[in-house]
């Protein structure tokens, strides 16, 4: 089991690399092209869009074998990148927002696969662990990957990152093949079920995943509400140089990573829904501190915020592949992937218009609302009755019908 925790993280990490260098590469292009922000923003919006209709392709997850269709995907993501070699002008600049949007689609399909091949490659204890470790790779990524794509794009242009990218999927496709699963992963769904009602259905109808996915959703739709804000206290407040924000960039990052290296250990103690708790309230503290005019708190929040939001993502994921039937798995990731990014399309731009009334109410605002989460979760966690460690997935007895494992495997987003 080793081998294969080895094999994600790797995957992880190709993926990680390939997807950030080419989504900050895909804008600079596009701008370069065209002369127009406007557009070169499109291109981020094409990798986002796809995931609201994540339900619907969590459902092909549920009706043919995982393991071939993810390997399948990577396949035709890294041949749909090498398309763009066919840019040479303005002209061909459609052909960046097609792969933009195969891109999100493949994200979609792949997180929603790999989630479901986890339990069958795992034993349950790894799960949190390996999530977590995941989770600080792809952060690790974001660090290095933009740099690296933006140095090759300056050197060699687009066509020089595009073969980088392309090249990504096809060695973590090949890691896919290698894995070692104990058992096949069920591929079909049963006649008569909708993959949009059963996947919200499974994924609300019980506590253990319901509460998790509920505050990472809140706390990543407060992330992309106080984007703008961040920006504004930087400049306007502040007075600092826009450079500054790569500084707050790398701070939040690191927190990333060093909070998915531990994100595991807390999980295996205290559950889930307190992890989701506890990394909702440290997101909101890191928002708090975003508000003080002194540029040494601002780095130190967006530390303490880069900690608590994988925290959120790594507690959501890991409920959903403990607490899941296996056979429905493909669509309740896929759904609790829309339940926890959709809300993106809609807090960004409002984030956006919001700034208007000034950088501080967003941020505010965004932590409010995170504590107001964090509390109502905490006092709805515990049943009447019951130890607090009872309504967290991991601790429920083997008898208890939301609770199937398999031999040696529990039922079971990146990202983003």
């Amino acid at each position: 089991m080793r081998r294969n925790a080895a094999l994600f993280v790797a995957i992880s990490l190709l993926s990680g690399f390939g997807g950030s260098a080419m989504s900050l590469v895909a804008g600079i292009w596009i701008l370069d092209l065209t002369d127009s922000t406007s557009l070169a923003a499109l291109a981020g919006l094409c990798v986002y869009a796809p995931v609201l209709v994540g339900p619907w392709l969590g459902g092909l997850l549920d009706r043919v074998p995982r393991r071939p269709l993810v390997i399948v995907v990577n396949l035709l993501l890294a041949a749909t990148l090498l398309t763009l070699l066919a840019v040479r002008g303005a002209g061909q600049t459609w052909l960046i927002f097609v792969v933009s949007a195969a891109y999100g689609v493949s994200y979609v399909l792949i997180d929603a696969g790999e989630s479901a091949l986890l339990p069958s490659a795992l034993v349950p204890a790894q799960l949190g662990i390996v999530n977590g470790w995941r989770s600080s790779a792809q952060e690790g990524m974001k660090l290095v990957a933009p740099l690296a794509g933006a140095g090759l794009y300056a050197w060699h242009g687009g066509h020089a990152v595009v073969v980088l990218s392309a090249v990504m999927p096809v060695l973590v496709a090949s890691l896919y093949a290698v894995l070692r699963l104990r058992r096949t992963p069920p591929g079909r769904a049963e006649p008569g079920e909708g993959d949009l009602s059963t996947g919200l259905t499974v994924l609300f109808g019980q506590r253990a995943t319901r509460l998790p996915v509920a505050l990472a959703a809140v706390s990543i739709a407060m992330s992309g509400l106080t984007t703008a804000a961040v920006y504004a206290m930087v400049v306007t407040e502040l007075r600092l140089p826009t450079t500054f924000l790569g500084v707050l960039a790398s701070a939040q990052g690191a927190g990333s990573v060093v909070g998915g290296l531990i994100v595991g250990r807390r999980l295996a103690r205290n559950g889930p829904v307190a992890v989701g708790v506890a990394g909702t309230v440290l997101f909101a503290l890191g928002c708090l501190a975003r508000v003080l005019p002194w540029w040494p708190v601002t780095v130190v929040g967006a530390l303490v915020a880069g900690v608590g939001l994988p925290w959120t993502l790594v507690a959501a994921v890991t409920a959903v592949q403990t607490r899941t039937p296996s056979a429905l798995l493909g669509r309740v990731s896929a759904t609790a992937n829309t339940a926890m990014f959709g809300p993106l399309v809609v807090a960004i731009p409002l984030g956006s218009a919001a700034v208007h009334l000034g950088a501080r109410p967003p941020l505010v605002a965004a932590a409010a609302l995170c504590l107001a989460a964090a509390a109502v979760t905490s006092a709805r966690r515990v049943p009447d009755g019951s130890p607090g460690r009872r309504a967290d997935g991991p601790r429920r007895r083997r008898s208890d019908p939301g609770c199937r494992p398999g031999p040696g495997t529990p039922t079971t987003v990146h990202g983003r």
